[in-house]
């Protein structure tokens, strides 16, 4: 017999038998535990989300799906974990809009944000909340533009980092109303607020999670929420675009993505797993009281989606000249 002959038949068997196996293990996905990594330590808003998901997401699969933290470098640390991982669906990383950031801030990556991962859905939005100093003589927007217009460049404003949301939301209002003020950058929210309360600084885009506590025992002001709608967790806090500014809006989003070359049946299971648990009434209702919007879509709209905000937060990173080495 040819060896020729052999030899391709052999090769046959064994393409066949690899595609039978591959097929035949996405058919048996799950069969043990996942791993979603946030890239950000315990308390956060990514973690809080990332943690209700995880929880009924194992539910639903039969398989817990276990929270590893890998906090640090603007989740940079936890992204580059997954990028690496065996893109089999069982690693999958809780992202949010810093992944788009971080492309433009840093100069060197250890991994490619476009072509290292799929993406899966997009999850939840974090509406922000802009808070003043009890001391601050304004109550509403239009008064604090003036206030703020009024004393050009002696106003202090909180963020939690340089390239955090709170910096670029701060950053697109004041050159939208062609306003300065000092920025301060703090390690997180919690000496943010320190300061804020203390009078510091004088104004802070706050996630509304974080800010629910201080708005309710009155300790700090409110001017308007950031997304487009009203939040459900503080519903008597006006709207940017209600208070003067339309089509103001910026959110934290946050999403699911997992390593390129993931089985696009693989993907699809999770994303309708995923969507399903963003349904439920349970984890709507979790999410309602931090102010946090579920949102849910398919993995080519979580693409566009990103592509889009890729576009919108360049433009601001590279006019601004913000880097973060």
């Amino acid at each position: 017999m040819n060896m020729n002959y052999v030899m391709r038949i052999i090769l046959a068997v064994a393409a066949m038998t690899a595609l039978s196996g591959t097929a035949c293990a996405q058919a048996d996905y799950p069969n043990r535990p996942l791993r979603l990594v946030v890239p950000f330590g315990p308390g956060g808003s990514a973690d809080l989300v990332a943690r209700v998901i995880a929880q009924k997401l194992g539910d639903q699969m039969g398989h817990f799906v276990v929270v590893d933290n890998r906090p640090g470098a603007n989740m940079n640390i936890g992204a580059e974990l997954v990028a690496k991982a065996q893109a089999d669906g069982y690693t999958a990383l809780y992202n949010t809009s810093n992944m788009i950031f971080n492309i433009f801030m840093y100069r060197h990556l250890n991994y490619d944000a476009v072509k290292d991962f799929a993406p899966v859905a997009l999850t939840a939005a974090v509406p922000q909340i802009l808070l003043v100093n009890r001391a601050v003589p304004a109550t509403n927007l239009i008064e604090f533009i003036a206030h703020v217009r009024a004393n050009p460049g002696k106003l202090n404003y909180a963020s939690v980092g340089i390239g955090a949301i709170s910096h670029l939301t701060t950053l697109i209002f004041l050159n939208t109303n062609k306003l300065t003020a000092i920025h301060i950058p703090y390690r997180g929210s919690g000496q943010a607020y320190v300061d804020l309360l203390g009078g510091r600084t004088q104004f802070y885009f706050g996630t509304v999670a974080s800010a629910v506590p201080f708005v309710k025992d009155g300790r700090l002001r409110t001017i308007a929420v950031t997304s487009l709608e009203r939040s459900k967790a503080l519903p008597d806090v006006p709207t940017f675009s209600e208070s003067g500014m339309p089509k103001f809006e910026a959110t934290s989003w946050q999403g699911v993505l997992v390593p390129a070359k993931t089985p696009i049946a693989v993907i699809n299971r999770l994303n309708a797993e995923i969507l399903k648990v963003l349904k439920h009434p349970d984890v709507q209702r979790q999410l309602d009281v931090y102010g946090v919007m579920t949102l849910g879509s398919t993995p080519k709209e979580y693409s566009s989606y990103m592509k889009s905000e890729h576009q919108r937060w360049g433009k601001i990173i590279r006019d601004q000249n913000i880097t973060r080495e």
